[in-house]
């Protein structure tokens, strides 16, 4: 946990040892740590440049942590200090790489990012540096980073209150078990809707950039990435989200084990099920992402129709509408 005060595994697992002791040997360490004596040496040699450890007044051979509040406080002060320096620094920067952009031609707006390691960077980096909104249209089989790097990363920047409005093709449904995933999103507050195609894969943040990945046909892998920059070709991607975003409807989840209480409610998993119907999946798919059989989703379909009082599907999301059903 101390790393980013600058103290490696090693340093952090030996400077515990020592504020938990009055003092100790270089033996006593390493038999504690579990570590040959000439690591801890090292270690210690390099804790003591930090100020975190002296040598005990009994003697030399024996050693002392810092006090804590004391000698963590002042690596805080000081890690502050080059963070505001940084921050300076990226202020410049910025301004620089504005007027860089303004004096761009067309062939400049577009920048190429080759390989899945550098478009899996590029992608963490858009997210993490994200301030108000992020918005993508998703298609299936064009993942770039791991799904717990991509939780990550989301739920740092849902903290931060950066919105996520995300647009699913309906395909993305055919991965089997996908709507586990697509349903702790809903939980943590992404914004998700379905359509039944879309265009392109897109990553916009801020509306300010975007990341286009593009698939390989033949291998079916995300080899390269367009990255935007501001210009009319940007505004037209944000544009075709917000275009595609207006009509899409959307999916809601329902938390596990929760009790509805009100006379005109759904169930939980009747809400699951009422979602991914006004998406457009068919009943089988409903039923291989919710893990029920065909027929019980058919039964639950027509046990909603009878309460709403119609008879047909369509006649259902009009009323599941009028309802707050969803």
């Amino acid at each position: 946990m101390l790393d980013a005060l600058g103290l490696d595994h090693l340093e952090e697992t030996v400077y515990r040892q020592l504020v938990g002791a009055p003092s100790a040997n270089l033996e006593e360490l390493a038999e504690a740590a579990d570590l040959d004596g000439y690591a801890v040496s090292a270690v210690l040699a390099a804790l003591e440049g930090k100020g975190l450890v002296a040598r005990a007044s009994a003697g030399q051979d024996r050693y002392v942590a810092s006090p804590p509040a004391v000698a963590l406080g002042a690596l805080l002060v000081q890690r502050q200090d080059d963070l505001r320096r940084a921050q300076v620094e990226m202020t410049e920067l910025a301004g620089l790489y504005r007027g860089s952009v303004a004096r761009r031609d067309v062939a400049d707006v577009v920048d190429v990012v080759h390989g899945t390691e550098a478009i899996a960077q590029r992608f963490a980096q858009l997210q993490y540096s994200a301030k108000k909104c992020i918005q993508a249209l998703q298609k299936p089989q064009a993942a770039v980073v791991t799904r717990e790097d991509a939780d990550e990363a989301e739920r740092a920047a849902l903290e931060r209150g950066v919105r996520h409005d995300i647009v699913l093709e309906r395909s993305v449904f055919d991965t089997p078990g996908i709507y586990e995933s697509i349903d702790s999103g809903l939980e943590i507050g992404i914004e998700l809707r379905v359509v039944p195609s879309v265009p392109l894969r897109a990553f916009i943040v801020d509306r300010e950039i975007a990341l286009i990945p593009l698939m390989n046909s033949e291998h079916k892998t995300v080899q390269d990435a367009l990255l935007l920059h501001p210009s009319g070709l940007l505004d037209a991607i944000t544009a075709l989200f917000d275009l595609i975003w207006s009509s899409a409807p959307k999916l809601v989840a329902t938390p596990e084990g929760a009790v509805e209480t009100a006379a005109d409610r759904l169930e939980p998993l009747d809400t699951k099920v009422l979602s991914l119907l006004l998406a457009g999946l068919t009943d089988a798919s409903i039923g291989a992402q919710l893990g029920l059989s065909l027929r019980t989703v058919q039964r639950r379909v027509r046990q909603m129709m009878d309460r709403a009082q119609v008879d047909t599907r369509l006649q259902l999301g009009y009323e599941a509408g009028r309802r707050g059903w969803l």
